[in-house]
């Protein structure tokens, strides 16, 4: 029986059948039918027609429009027709003008390609033709060498008749030469197995294949076969395959990685490795490099460097000169600066019309505000109101620089106060205006001739004290001179020509800064030249960030904010410092860099001033600081101008003996972090404005740290000086309570010697400390042994009563000594 019984044998269409023989055990074999499925290869036919886009215009027969459509509808439809039509038509007409370029490129190409072949051809055929020359010349030579010889040769071929010559050249080749075109044609049509030309691999990996860097078993990528076809491609259209090496200025700061530096080059990373290595350098690709080392490098590559310091990172914020024509006139900034108590914010509410003081803590201003108020007139102002607490020197400072014009409160009844001087000198350092306001005229007690006499000692003179600087009689009760102060505002504006450029990058101060629960870090920001608006990329100091949202000075939403308005700006990635400097770049890699380099150049910055240079230093810090007791805090602010200030307050408490701490200072709610810093420092955390969160609060209990909540910055102050004054050491003050005067000296057996006394002044008491004096001068100071009056031990022995007295450890006593009596107590000390 046949092995498919008769059967037709199963199989696809279109298919090709072979016989495989198939071997078993023990001599087994079977003939198994296998059928190779043909690749189907479809040819269209000559003489197919294209199927046509459209049957003609159909507007002519309304049998044939379809249904619904009207006459304007049908035209514009068969307008657009046209038109994509001849759009079409155009495209067709372009694409076949670039390709008859391309045919004539090419042909241009072939052309020269050819001509340089021939040139070639020709160079080589009189090459040949040369050789072909001098090898004719040198047979000719040889042929007139033999024939000189024949005539010597001739009886020695006659000695040997049965010999032929055999130096005749044969015209026949041999079958071997005329075999070897053939053999040589068969090796290329069939090359042989693992000849040269097998574009199979043997898929095995040799030592020496892997040692001469052959590819060896290494499967070819798709990339690489494409990259292959491509560039046969090219050199059959005649295209150079070979690209020209561009060189490259590499900008090179002081450190860089491996990848970095190829990156910035354009070169392969492995190249750059290798180069590296033949260095002498092992590293790799995330390896850190020094400036010289990769200097070498780029040189060894060809390119040019350009040496970069991480300073240069800030180039991107350029100063730009507004051209004139560009300035437009803007807003005057006005800050109120004056003493405390002395009715600055209460004047700013009677202009804005609002309640400000009701919602400080004590009536006490405590953060800068920043407010825009449009007077009667229509004219727009932006007012700060600074704190006028001691504490808050450098937000008066900040409040003086961002300003154009300074409006110093002075209140009628109390006259030139500390921080009244402090707001003068600020306002001259920064050179503004300044216009003083004279507050709470309408008291009584007001006296406005002291003010402006006190002002002369400062060197203030008033118009009214035939100076320059305008001076205003207010009440913000009542509101009188308020008018008259708004007008003097305006006057001196106007002279001031405040102009800036709207149409540029923003550019802006920090006047204050918190971080607010739900809305994360929050900055007002008062503009200074340029726009700010939603969506921007900023830096501002440590921090950077992307306008997220702007909130004016009346709790609204604005899209943008233009120069002098203050507004919140949201967005930020952590809280700036108040003071810091707003500058909008081009995009978010910029800013971040820039935060990073100057976070790191403050870093380090501490870390310097923190740090003994030498050892000699290092060691008199230590023995300087041997004595000093510190009473270590933490301290958490609603705000960043509050926390500064307070920890400027505690840098000013205490002396050589004691001083405050400040081991952490920060802006938000008190957390677990905070709690676990004061427990290892045993130190109390204070919260200003600000509460500790739930797990901070459990922790606390736990670990026994104290947290104490203010809202008012005295309070804080005064607590902090009351723990510090609890770290001095007492004084110790002697009190005089009597004087003895030695009559006769006597030798007691077991006590030694006794000095028989008379008390001349105050009283002897036997817990008293004593001392000797011989001719006025102390010889010797202790404590009683003993004190007798009639044989019996007694505490003290009154003014005019004798008593004897015996010194412990010392008996050098002589009539006419003089014996001191005194007491010490201690006396607490206060900062």
């Amino acid at each position: 029986m046949s092995d498919n019984d008769g059967k037709k044998t199963l199989g696809l269409g279109g298919s090709r059948p072979s016989n495989v023989k198939q071997s078993f055990s023990h001599g087994r074999t079977k003939n198994v039918v296998v059928e190779t499925k043909r690749k189907r290869v479809v040819v269209p036919k000559p003489g197919a027609a294209k199927p046509t886009g459209g049957t003609g215009p159909i507007g002519g027969d309304p049998s044939k429009r379809p249904a619904g459509i009207s006459d304007v509808e049908l035209e514009r439809r068969m307008k657009a027709l046209a038109m994509a039509k001849a759009r079409e038509t155009e495209e067709k007409a372009k694409r076949e003008a670039e390709e008859k370029a391309r045919a004539a490129e090419r042909e241009a190409r072939r052309a020269e390609i050819e001509a340089k072949e021939a040139e070639e051809k020709a160079r080589e055929e009189r090459a040949k033709a040369k050789a072909e020359e001098e090898e004719r010349k040198r047979a000719e030579a040889a042929k007139a060498k033999a024939k000189a010889d024949a005539p010597a040769a001739a009886p020695a071929a006659a000695a040997v008749p049965g010999e032929t010559a055999v130096t005749r050249p044969s015209s026949a080749p041999r079958k071997t030469d005329r075999d070897a075109p053939n053999r040589d044609k068969a090796a290329k049509a069939k090359p042989g197995r693992g000849g040269a030309n097998d574009g199979r691999r043997s898929g095995k990996l040799t030592l020496n294949d892997a040692m001469a860097g052959r590819e060896g078993g290494r499967q070819r990528s798709m990339a690489a076969m494409k990259r292959k076809q491509d560039r046969a491609r090219a050199k059959a259209m005649g295209v150079s395959a070979e690209r020209e090496k561009v060189f490259r200025e590499v900008a090179l700061p002081e450190a860089i990685t491996v990848s970095e530096l190829a990156n910035r080059m354009s070169e392969r990373v492995a190249d750059v490795v290798k180069a590296l290595m033949t260095n002498g350098i092992m590293a790799t690709q995330n390896q850190t490099i020094d400036a010289d080392t990769a200097e070498l490098i780029i040189e060894e590559f060809g390119h040019k460097v350009v040496r970069v310091s991480d300073a240069d990172v800030e180039d991107v914020i350029t100063k730009i000169d507004d051209d004139p024509k560009d300035l437009k006139s803007r807003p005057p900034i006005i800050t109120i600066m004056g003493h405390v108590d002395h009715g600055k914010t209460s004047l700013l509410d009677a202009i804005r019309n609002a309640k400000v003081v009701a919602g400080e803590a004590g009536g006490i201003t405590q953060h800068i505000g920043a407010y825009q108020v449009t007077t009667d007139s229509g004219a727009v102002l932006s007012f700060l109101d600074t704190p006028g607490h001691a504490a808050f020197t450098s937000m008066r400072s900040r409040g003086a620089h961002v300003t154009d014009i300074v409006v110093l409160v002075v209140a009628a009844d109390d006259a030139v106060m500390p921080q009244t001087i402090e707001a003068i000198n600020h306002a001259k350092a920064a050179k503004v205006p300044m216009i003083v306001a004279i507050n709470k005229i309408d008291k009584p007690a007001a006296n406005a001739d002291k003010v402006r006499t006190d002002l002369l000692q400062h060197e203030v003179i008033v118009e009214k004290m035939s100076g320059d600087v305008q001076d205003v009689e207010v009440s913000a009760m009542t509101g009188q001179g308020l008018d008259t102060l708004l007008e003097a505002i305006a006057l001196q504006a106007e002279i001031l020509e405040l102009k800036a450029n709207p149409d540029r990058s923003a550019e802006g101060a920090v006047i204050e800064a918190q971080l607010d629960v739900g809305r994360g870090p929050v900055a007002t920001v008062l503009i200074q030249n340029g726009t700010l608006r939603q969506g921007d990329i900023f830096v501002v100091g440590e921090q950077h960030g992307k306008v997220r949202a702007l909130i004016n000075d009346k709790g609204e939403r604005v899209t943008e904010a233009g120069p002098a308005v203050p507004v919140e700006v949201l967005g930020l990635n952590g809280t700036p410092e108040a003071g810091d400097v707003l500058n909008v770049v081009d995009t978010d890699a910029q800013a971040r860099e820039i935060a990073e380099y100057r976070e790191k150049a403050a870093k380090e910055k501490r870390a310097a001033a923190g740090a003994a240079t030498t050892l000699e230093q290092l060691m008199a810090n230590a023995k300087q600081n041997e004595n000093v007791s510190e009473l270590p805090v933490v301290v958490k602010a609603d705000v960043q101008g509050s926390a500064e200030a307070i920890v400027q307050a505690m840098e000013k408490i205490g002396n050589d003996e004691v001083r405050v701490r400040v081991l952490h200072s920060g802006v938000g709610a008190i957390t677990e972090t905070d709690i676990g810093l004061a427990e290892a420092s045993g130190a109390p955390v204070f919260g200003f404005n600000v509460r500790a969160n739930t797990s901070a609060r459990n922790t606390a209990n736990q670990k026994g740290v104290e947290i104490r909540y203010y809202s008012v910055i005295y309070d804080l102050v005064d607590d902090v000086k009351k723990a510090a004054s609890g770290l001095l050491s007492a004084e110790i003050r002697e009190k005089f309570i009597g004087y003895a005067s030695i009559k006769e000296v006597f030798k007691v057996s077991n006590v030694g010697k006794v000095a028989g006394c008379i008390v001349t002044e105050g009283v002897a008491r036997r817990s008293a400390g004593v001392r000797l004096l011989r001719d006025n001068v102390v010889i010797h100071e202790g404590t009683l042994k003993t004190l007798k009056r009639f044989k019996d031990e007694v505490p003290e022995v009154q003014s005019g009563q004798e008593c004897g007295m015996a010194f412990e450890n010392y008996d050098d006593i002589r009539p006419d000594d003089v014996i001191e009596i005194f007491e010490r107590e201690e006396v607490e000390r206060n900062l």
